[in-house]
């Protein structure tokens, strides 16, 4: 008997805890009569959210999002269809997918039919091949063993439409029903020539994690690729038989085969683990505790590609950050707190930021960044007000389109505390983002003229602001509020130096302190 390999056994452990669930999770009255059985199957075929909690409920243990309620009308009543859904994890494509081609091989879609002589019909289309691709055949296997699982093991699909397991030809990459429904798991580049069952060709099309990260760094490999999508996995499809096409996964890469398969579909849907107000796009499932828990344990480029959608590769500007210990505050010839309040709905970053010029050196002494209140950057100004009490120190904040509602906010805080904040707004016409930061902040810190604080090295928010410089790079669609603040902070500097303009100050004032 051949030795089984680490991944067979890890194979065989999966299958066997997938088997062990359907089957806890499916119980049923054996003694039900026929037209009881009849009876629940056409109230279920009716409502497939229905549908897919009875027969379903091991994965359906969280009411739908809106969503996926959407993108699942979409697919059942379209027989013709190409989606591409670029869902973040934990947002359950696949899991979602898989009911509703369970549902379209086993009730099929519904539509109405006009014949030659005018007379109209309503036909039941049931779908008979399902080919499903993804990035290798191991993959791809691992992605069709709960589908061969829950028709073989799942007894209320038993009970309500039958035996579905064959004597012969049922593997765990390739099997066909005995209602004649044949699935197949291929992985990219494999040859699916041929693919018929029967007279019938694949007429639902999987594509599921097709894009690795490996390939990714590699125009070459996704052309190759996508090549072999268009010509061979698509190509496999009937002209006269409607098909329908389904990619899911994340946008890991700018140039990727979900990307380009998103300038041809039907509908392309993006939905992250937040929207754009920062909430939880499903919160019945992913509550805002636990996906900040996540995120925590994550990099901000792990967070923004797995759960963003947003590829974040190594910047092209800053490779590595720079470090040292912040000087007393006494020997900097000029301080400046600068604010980019980021005040958009597209769940931007708030970042504040502290720096000094110290001989021809600047450095970053303290950092907020984060996505947040309002309130909570008002806060963070109480906070380096505390830091530079008796020193001189400058309060700007970058003018926006909400420049005087938020100035109305920090005015009203002062009043509240009896802490007027001495702020600023900074009316400069400021070009282009990334050629700003480039052309300001890489000299200096090539030259070794731009320094982060050692002694915040582990603060996350310095941690952040030394990720998102990383992660600059021209079209990139990564966050760079920190930087942006950070670029704002020195060029003031800059200016009023040459200028000579004198300092703003609060507190004490001590000599020995000034420039």
């Amino acid at each position: 008997m051949p030795i089984k390999t680490k991944t067979e056994k890890q194979k065989i452990t999966y299958w066997k805890a997938l088997v062990k669930e359907i089957i806890d999770s499916t119980d049923i009255n054996t003694s039900e009569p026929d037209e009881v059985i009849q009876q629940r199957k056409a109230t279920l075929e009716a409502d497939p959210e229905e549908w897919f909690k009875y027969y379903f409920p091991r994965y359906a243990f969280a009411p739908p999002a809106q969503f996926q309620k959407d993108a699942a009308c979409r697919v059942l009543n379209n027989t013709e269809w190409y989606e591409v859904r670029i869902w973040s994890r934990e947002l359950a494509k696949s899991t979602r997918t898989m009911m509703e081609v369970l549902y379209l091989i086993l009730v099929g879609h519904r539509h109405t039919e006009i014949a030659a002589d005018g007379t109209i019909s309503e036909v039941v289309l049931k779908k008979r091949y399902v080919l499903l691709i993804s990035n290798s055949e191991d993959n791809a296997i691992r992605l069709l063993m709960p589908y061969k699982a829950n028709l073989e093991h799942n007894k209320r699909i038993i009970q309500d439409y039958g035996l579905q397991e064959t004597n012969g030809n049922w593997q765990m990459g390739e099997f066909t029903t005995q209602q004649g429904v044949a699935f197949r798991a291929i992985g990219a580049g494999q040859s699916p020539r041929g693919a018929r069952n029967e007279e019938a060709r694949p007429d639902i099309l999987l594509f599921d994690d097709v894009d690795t990260d490996a390939d990714c760094l590699n125009p070459e490999i996704i052309a190759r690729k996508w090549h072999w999508i268009e010509e061979a996995a698509i190509g496999t499809r009937s002209v006269s038989q409607p098909t329908t096409i389904i990619f899911c996964g994340n946008r890991i890469a700018t140039d990727c085969c979900i990307e380009r398969a998103s300038k041809l579909a039907d509908h392309v849907e993006k939905v992250n683990i937040r929207d754009e107000q920062g909430h939880s796009t499903w919160p019945e499932k992913n509550t805002e505790l636990a996906i900040d828990r996540v995120l925590a344990q994550k990099s901000y480029a792990a967070q923004q590609k797995e759960y963003f959608n947003n590829p974040m590769t190594e910047g092209s500007v800053f490779k590595e950050m720079a470090y040292k210990p912040a000087r007393p505050l006494g020997e900097y010839r000029m301080l400046v707190c600068y604010t980019d309040p980021s005040y958009k709905a597209t769940n931007d970053y708030k970042a504040t930021v502290l720096v000094g010029r110290w001989r021809e050196e600047y450095h970053v002494i303290k950092c907020f960044l984060a996505q947040t209140t309002t309130a909570e950057l008002i806060n963070w100004h109480y906070q380096i007000m505390d830091l530079v009490k008796g020193y001189n120190c400058y309060f700007y904040i970058e003018e926006v389109f909400m420049q005087d509602v938020i100035m109305k906010e920090i005015s009203d805080a002062g009043k509240r505390s009896g802490r007027i904040i001495p702020i600023k707004g900074d009316n400069r016409k400021k070009p282009d983002k990334f050629t700003r930061i480039e052309s300001l902040l890489d000299p200096l810190h090539r030259n070794g003229q731009l320094y982060l604080n050692e002694e915040e090295q582990n603060n996350p928010h310095m941690e952040r602001l030394a990720e998102q410089f990383m992660l600059f790079a021209p079209r990139s669609r990564g966050h760079d509020d920190g930087p942006d603040a950070v670029e704002g902070a020195v060029w003031k500097i800059g200016d009023m130096l040459g200028r000579g303009t004198g300092i703003v100050t609060f507190g004490r004032t001590d000599r020995e302190n000034r420039w």
